[in-house]
């Protein structure tokens, strides 16, 4: 089966922190993640608490900042790209 995938993901090991945060535009509390693989074009994410998640939304992960967008999401997990 081929991948056609633009960036190749990786999975959060060693130094890099496996948890982020999910900042809704500045409405409300942070939402605790946790990151399942990540790539230089998007990331899965994993939430504990089946929350309505946003179109758009903020991810703090690791020192840095991303805008993400929301592409798909099947049950906890869901699919973003920056």
């Amino acid at each position: 089966m081929r991948d056609n995938r633009r960036f190749v993901r990786v999975r959060p090991s060693g130094l890099v922190s496996k948890s982020g945060k999910i900042v809704l535009g500045g409405k409300g509390p942070a939402i605790d993640c946790s990151v399942i693989d990540l790539s230089a074009g998007g990331a899965c994410l994993e939430v504990n608490d089946v929350a309505a998640i946003p179109k758009r939304f903020v991810l703090f992960h690791g020192g840095t900042k991303k805008s993400c967008v929301l592409v798909w999401k099947t049950g906890r997990r869901f699919g973003v790209t920056f």
